[in-house]
């Protein structure tokens, strides 16, 4: 085996080590005041009644929380990479007053880019009784364990509504720190996700696109490195016949990639609980979730609301990225559209 030369190392705050975070999750969790409580509840009770698709940044001023917000965006965008807002008051409350504060949050981080070929602009986490083995279906669908992954948009956030009777844990890795650890040990295959691996769009095709997209893992672009993944989605692409066989040389890079992201070192577990909103960014993070058992009663079982965000003052991405999401203009990339695609935000899971 010939090792290629080894890359630079990537300095700074996105290669965090899960580790180190855990011992300081007031470094990572921010607790929502009273005072911010009151001026999230004060802008809900003014679009009471409105469809979500509608409301703008601007529907939501917050006074005190905008610019603390703001800061947030750029600590997901610019530095760690990720932040967890804690004390939104969800329990008892209907999804639609929850929805509309999440909402109103979620445009301080950037613009809502659809979430599936329905158009779902606000997304519902949630189990619908399906299964991955169905290859049309994506895994936020199911109680299976997610494995690590990214979402195409440049920052995904979760609203926690109600937890699962067991399981359904959040996990979180820096790509950036997998990368290192990759270059450190196995440039070789560090080189290998460099190169484009066939990616499996789960049915969902835009028009004139391929039913998968080639991507590379990382991007290096206009001075970044830009990591875009799901195993699960490369390993089922092999169902083309047209897609080519993954070789040893891609196993090894891809199960090098999936340990590293598992390993207890650089993870980070969390439990989500009721009022939790989770902002993550795509470029330098992946997430994942454990299995859950959920509660056999409806209206206790586990449910999350989602947001797909484009968001202002990004980084750019490199042409690659335009097949899946549909553009690489800044503010106004990612997503999935469809022939049928309809842009909406129901407030109750479809």
């Amino acid at each position: 085996m010939t090792l290629a030369p080894p890359r630079p190392l990537i300095e700074g705050p996105s290669a965090w080590i899960g580790a180190a975070l855990a011992r300081h999750p007031e470094s990572w969790i921010y607790q929502l005041s009273p005072r911010e409580i009151g001026e999230i509840e004060a802008a809900v009770s003014k679009v009471r009644g409105r469809d979500l698709a509608s409301l703008t940044r601007a529907d939501f001023p917050f006074p005190t929380l905008g610019p603390a917000l703001d800061r947030m965006r750029d600590e997901v965008l610019n530095r760690r990479g990720f932040v967890l807002l804690r004390g939104l008051p969800v329990d008892g409350r209907p999804v639609a007053e929850s929805a509309a504060a999440y909402w109103g949050i979620g445009m301080h981080f950037g613009n809502p880019r659809s979430q599936n070929a329905m158009g779902h602009l606000l997304g519902h986490v949630t189990d619908l009784g399906l299964a991955t083995s169905d290859p049309n279906v994506r895994t936020y669908q199911t109680t299976e364990r997610q494995h690590f992954h990214t979402d195409s948009c440049d920052i995904v956030g979760l609203l926690c509504l109600k937890t699962a009777r067991s399981g359904g844990l959040s996990s979180i890795v820096s790509s950036m720190a997998i990368y290192n650890a990759m270059a450190r040990r196995r440039p070789d295959l560090l080189d290998r996700l460099f190169r484009p691996f066939a990616t499996d769009r789960r049915g969902e095709v835009p028009v004139g696109e391929k039913p998968y997209f080639d991507m590379p893992v990382y991007n290096e672009y206009a001075g970044y490195i830009s990591a875009i993944y799901s195993g699960t989605y490369i390993r089922s692409a092999q169902r083309f016949a047209e897609v080519p066989r993954l070789t040893q040389e891609d196993i090894a890079a891809l199960e090098m990639f999936d340990d590293l992201a598992n390993d207890a070192e650089l993870r980070l577990d969390m439990e989500l609980r009721p009022g939790d909103m989770q902002f993550l960014h795509n470029h330098t993070c992946l997430h994942d979730r454990t299995a859950f058992v959920d509660w056999p009663e409806p209206e206790r079982k586990r449910h999350l609301l989602r947001l797909w965000l484009a968001a202002p003052g990004a980084r750019p991405l490199p042409p690659v990225f335009a097949p899946r999401y549909g553009s690489t203009t800044i503010g106004d990339r990612g997503g999935i559209i469809c022939e049928k695609t309809r842009l909406h935000a129901p407030l109750e899971p479809v």
